[in-house]
């Protein structure tokens, strides 16, 4: 029985950890987006929304490094549209994946195609 409450008890206190745990995220995404409204004009907001669909661990990477410098202090005043353009861009020149094409010529001496014919 003494288990039984235990772990009854037990459940309660992780319940409440993951209550606090939502109410942290939430007050930190109101956060983000207070500062978002305050940094960026509304053509830019509008561009950053609809990348997020599209993209959304490149909007996150974005939104972070807009919050991290306002911040710091680092932005003059309102981010337009191409300044946030700009933004992008150096963030997908940071994240961009090279690709290398490789070829197996081995493989295409040892096909011997001509005694098909």
């Amino acid at each position: 029985m003494a288990e039984l409450q235990q772990q009854m008890g037990g459940g309660s206190s992780t319940d409440e950890q993951q209550q606090k745990q939502e109410e942290s995220r939430a007050r930190q995404e109101e956060m983000k987006n207070s500062i978002l409204v305050q940094v960026l004009d509304q053509a830019a907001r509008a561009r950053l929304n609809s990348i997020a669909l599209v993209k959304p661990e490149k909007a996150k990477m974005v939104e972070n490094m807009l919050c991290q410098m306002a911040t710091q202090g680092q932005l003059p005043g309102k981010i337009g549209e191409e300044q946030l353009k700009s933004l992008l861009e150096q963030v997908s020149m940071q994240t961009a994946k090279k690709t290398t094409v490789k070829f197996d010529r081995r493989r295409m001496n040892l096909d011997d195609s001509d005694d098909d014919y």
